[in-house]
């Protein structure tokens, strides 16, 4: 009988609490991100001494400086980015890559699902088209009207591809 990977345990519950609280209050609590980072931090320095604290921080670093920018442009909330770099912490460095793939994948593909579901896809791929026009002119910044904040687009509780892209790293190892 093959044994239960604590982590991958972990991983999943952390996941599923946050993607609950995204699709309930569009919110994922500090208190689960840090917690679950901090958790990550401490069991690599418990099992893996200093060296595995390093890699669980150097993976955490990787996918927060990864995601920040989809934050700063204004298209992904603060929680999205915490919540995948406290999960890339309990993955490591490599798996925190492919983490980082799987989350865009389903992520543009989840994105495309709404946009269909509620009518939006043409909208949305002019508004894309826009962004891209905008940062080609101006450079890279949020472009205004389209950000997170201010503007009446389908909203996607990115938690959910976050959710799916970790099941999918999981599945990968």
């Amino acid at each position: 009988m093959p044994s239960i990977d604590s982590r991958a345990v972990v991983i999943l519950v952390v996941a599923i609490i946050a993607a609950v609280c995204d699709v309930r209050s569009r919110r994922i609590p500090n208190v689960l991100t840090f917690g679950a980072a901090g958790l990550a931090f401490l069991y690599a320095l418990a099992t893996a001494g200093l060296s595995g604290l390093g890699l669980a921080v150097a993976a955490w670093l990787a996918a927060a400086v990864l995601f920040f920018p989809f934050f700063a442009l204004g298209g992904m909330g603060a929680g999205d980015v915490k919540l995948l770099a406290a999960l890339a912490a309990w993955f490591g460095p490599v798996d925190a890559v492919w983490l980082a793939v799987f989350v865009s994948i389903a992520g543009g593909v989840a994105g495309v699902i709404v946009a269909l579901y509620h009518g939006y896809l043409r909208q949305a791929l002019s508004n894309v088209w826009l962004m891209v026009t905008h940062w080609r002119v101006f450079g890279f910044r949020p472009v205004p009207g389209l950000t997170l904040q201010d503007t009446q687009a389908p909203r996607l509780a990115y938690a959910i591809p976050i959710m799916i892209g970790a099941v999918c790293t999981l599945w990968r190892r």
